[in-house]
């Protein structure tokens, strides 16, 4: 939410220059955060417990310290902006705001991107440790294909564009690639056990179809989505994934 709150933010005021009161979209605002005393503490108790993973940890401890800096600011101009003080007091408050918010911002965002990063390296290795697992029980057999699947639509998923942010072309096609060769062996797996993954079967064609036509979009535009077609196909796509993700552990119980 502070992520939104800082793109509320910028979206209608110039980071580098501050408000000055003449933006066309000042009433804009930011967005009021939402109360996570109860995550932080459950985050910091398992920075705490074993196993102790150092460099995970240490980045969880930045990034929860870099929100507790930023929070109390978003929240102040949240409330200055909300009440239009900047009419009464000529932008001084929310001048003085502003110096202090884009360094805990900055600070902020940073520690999120790590956190990320490495949350991703983390759970990448619990997932290639989880196919291998399973393999070596039940060979490459329906949780196998499933799995497999599903890790390599992830990979694709996560390298979407994001905001204004355009996406990395070369890894995007890569993943892609990748995880056209896993739908392609699943189609061919789940053949010999037809209508038996619980309406699972044409779900990650159907996906990677889209995600290629998307592709094709995107490149045009370097990574970019750049028309509000584009974004609702961005949006269809992100759904259907995290539908795939909810009927998962349906898909091979037969």
């Amino acid at each position: 939410r502070a992520v939104e709150s800082w793109n509320r933010y910028t979206s209608w005021v110039n980071v580098k220059k501050g408000p000055t009161g003449k933006e066309r979209y000042i009433d804009y605002g930011l967005y009021s955060l939402y109360d996570v005393k109860s995550e932080i503490a459950k985050a910091r108790e398992a920075v705490d417990s074993p196993p102790q993973m150092p460099e995970l940890d240490a980045a969880f401890g930045r990034y929860i310290t870099a929100y507790e800096v930023l929070a109390p600011l978003l929240t102040t101009a949240n409330g200055y902006y909300e009440r239009k003080d900047y009419k009464s007091d000529k932008l001084a408050e929310g001048k003085a705001l502003h110096v202090k918010m884009v360094p805990a911002a900055e600070a902020f965002l940073a520690a999120r991107a790590e956190v990320e990063t490495r949350m991703r390296t983390f759970k990448r290795d619990l997932d290639k440790r989880s196919l291998a697992a399973i393999e070596a029980q039940e060979g490459q057999g329906p949780r196998w294909h499933v799995k497999n699947v599903m890790m390599t639509a992830q990979d694709v998923v996560e390298l979407l564009p994001e905001g204004r942010q355009a996406t990395d072309m070369k890894a995007f096609d890569a993943a892609l690639d990748t995880f056209a060769k896993a739908v392609r062996s699943f189609d061919e797996f789940s053949q010999a056990y037809p209508s038996k993954f619980s309406g699972f079967e044409s779900q990650p064609r159907s996906l990677l179809g889209k995600l290629r036509e998307f592709r094709d979009k995107i490149a045009k535009s370097k990574g970019k989505v750049t028309d509000q077609f584009a974004n609702m196909d961005l949006t269809f796509l992100i759904n259907q994934y995290n539908m795939m993700v909810s009927i998962t552990n349906m898909a091979t119980r037969f």
